[in-house]
């Protein structure tokens, strides 16, 4: 899986000359929380909402409402802007995308492609992918399988499900630290009980 198959490829941007009041603005509209700054259709920073607030005055403040509009308005986006941008490529894997946020500790990357914006993936796009990985909107019986970590078991229990002619709609696997793993399958087919007894008898251990 790559970045390509699940970041937005509309991406909102905003230059360094656009003010912070605009650039608020925009986020509230586009219900988003952070913009891409680009300059002559190059990357030059990214600013976010949390760094919007941070040059915001304070709702305590003794300004008034025409100094505060003056303030947020005359603030350009390129004295707030964060100019170091990690970024990915179209052909980053998800996972090495996914590193790149949690080392960086940050919640979103611009995507270029030769040096042009592509899109943008984030972590909510991280998350939606997770539980696609984990089924969560896949048809099916939710089932989770413990076992032995060796050579052959996903063959086994493959073999098992289709010898009663159900369907795999998702399989993900966790390892475990005491050598054993723990399968998570959603199972679609009318004789999944008939699959439980199978599995069961075998010896494996099933939870929902």
């Amino acid at each position: 899986m790559y970045v390509r198959q699940f970041m937005t490829s509309q991406v909102f941007t905003v230059s360094p000359e656009d003010n912070v009041a605009d650039t608020m603005a925009l986020m509230r509209e586009k219900k988003i929380n952070r913009l891409p700054v680009v300059q002559k259709g190059k990357l030059v920073g990214i600013v976010t909402d949390g760094d919007l607030r941070e040059v915001s005055p304070s709702p305590a403040t003794t300004l008034s409402i025409f100094e505060l509009n003056y303030l947020v308005a005359k603030t350009s986006i390129r004295e707030v802007a964060v100019k170091k941008v990690i970024t990915c490529s179209p052909d980053t894997k998800l996972e090495d995308a996914a590193v790149l946020m949690r080392d960086h500790g940050i919640g979103s990357l611009p995507v270029l492609d030769q040096e042009k914006l592509v899109g943008i993936i984030t972590e909510t796009d991280i998350f939606d992918t997770f539980l696609d990985i984990m089924g969560f909107r896949s048809p099916g019986d939710r089932m989770v399988i413990e076992t032995k970590d060796e050579v052959g078991v996903i063959g086994d229990l493959s073999s098992i499900i289709q010898d009663y002619d159900v369907n795999i709609t998702s399989l993900a696997v966790y390892h475990l630290k005491n050598n054993k793993v723990q399968i998570l399958v959603r199972l679609n087919g009318d004789r999944v009980k008939e699959v439980k007894d199978a599995l069961l008898g075998k010896g494996y251990e099933l939870s929902n």
